[in-house]
C-alpha cells in the first residue's frame, strides 16, 4: 500500500479535532469519512424523557458534523458523515476495523496536561484499542512528509513499521531519519565487550534498513542514541525539526497496557510534531 486511501476522521466539536481534519485534506480529496459519537446516556431514564435526552446527548455531536461538513465545503472535498451511539473509543476503533479503513486520523489538544490527558482523553484510547494505523496531529501542528524520523528497534514486528515507512518515504519524496534508541541497564555500562556487542548489533541492524531504502531512492540517515527510547525519539525530532514521526504499537493493547508507560504515550505526549502510529 503506497498512501492512505480509507481515512477514518472521529470529530467532537473541538478545535483540535477539526484542525486534525482540515489536515487529512491534504492526505486525499475523497475516501475521507467524519464521524462525531454520540455517547451513551447511563442515568436513571425513569427520571428524564428519553426523547429529550436523546436530543440532548446527540446535539454536540450533530454540531460537530455540520461544521466538518462546512470545512470540507470550504476546501471542495467530499466526506461523508455519521453521528453513531456509543463508547467512543469502541465505536471508533470498531468501525475502522469492521469497515476496513487504512488510517484513523486524531487531534491532539495541545492543554492536555499527561494526567489529564490519559485519564479521559479519547485519542490514548483510540490508539489501546485500534487495530489500525492511528495518525495523531497536535492541535497547532502541520502535516508535512518532508522529513520522517522512523524509530525502531529490530524487532519482528520493525518489519511491518518500515515497510509502511518506507512506503510513505518513496511515495511522498521525503527525507528518512532512522533511529534506534540502545537503553543500557546501569549495571551494563562497566561491561564494555557487552556494550560494544550491542551497538554493533543495532548498527548493523540501522545498516540494513538504510540501504533498503537507499534502494528505494530514498535519502537516509541512521541514527544510535544511547538513551531511553521515548527521549531519543522527542529530543531528535526537535534536534532535526521532522515532519512526522512513526513508530510501532501493538494491535489492540487496551488501556490497562497503554497506561503501563509505554513507549507510544511518552512520545505522543511531547512529540513536537504529527505522530504516526503504525499497527502490528
Amino acid at each position: 500500500m503506497a498512501k492512505y486511501k480509507k481515512i477514518l476522521v472521529p470529530v467532537d466539536g473541538a478545535a483540535s479535532s477539526l484542525h486534525a481534519l482540515q489536515e487529512t485534506f491534504k492526505l486525499t480529496q475523497n475516501g475521507i469519512s467524519v464521524i462525531s459519537v454520540v455517547p451513551p446516556y447511563h442515568g436513571d431514564l425513569r427520571f428524564a424523557g428519553v426523547g429529550e435526552i436523546e436530543k440532548l446527548m446527540r446535539a454536540p455531536c450533530d454540531q460537530a458534523a455540520s461544521l466538518a461538513l462546512d470545512l470540507a465545503a470550504e476546501a471542495g472535498v467530499e466526506i461523508s458523515v455519521a453521528c453513531p451511539v456509543g463508547e467512543p473509543h469502541e465505536v471508533i476503533a470498531d468501525i475502522a476495523a469492521s469497515e476496513d479503513f487504512d488510517l484513523v486520523v486524531m487531534g491532539l489538544r495541545e492543554d492536555q496536561g499527561i494526567i489529564r490527558f490519559f485519564m479521559s482523553g479519547p485519542t490514548a484510547k483510540v490508539i489501546g484499542y485500534s487495530t489500525k494505523d492511528v495518525l495523531v496531529i497536535p492541535e497547532h501542528a502541520s502535516l508535512n512528509w518532508k522529513k520522517i524520523l522512523l524509530a525502531v528497534d529490530g524487532s519482528e514486528a520493525s518489519v511491518k513499521i518500515v515497510d509502511r515507512a518506507l512506503d510513505l518515504a518513496k511515495s511522498y519524496n521525503s527525507e528518512l531519519l532512522i533511529l534506534s534508541a540502545l537503553d543500557l541497564p546501569f549495571q551494563l555500562y562497566g561491561d564494555v565487550n557487552l556494550k560494544d556487542n550491542l551497538m554493533r548489533g543495532v548498527k548493523g541492524y540501522l545498516s540494513e534498513v538504510k540501504t533498503e531504502a537507499e534502494a528505494m531512492g530514498i535519502a537516509t540517515r541512521e541514527f544510535l542514541r544511547v538513551s531511553k527510547a521515548p527521549k531519543a525519539i522527542v529530543d531528535l525530532g526537535r534536534e532535526e525539526q521532522v515532519n512526522l514521526i512513526i513508530m510501532g504499537s501493538h494491535g489492540r493493547t487496551g488501556l490497562k497496557r497503554l497506561f503501563m508507560g509505554s513507549v507510544t504515550e511518552q512520545v505522543m505526549t511531547q512529540a513536537p510534531c504529527p505522530l504516526l502510529i503504525v499497527k502490528t
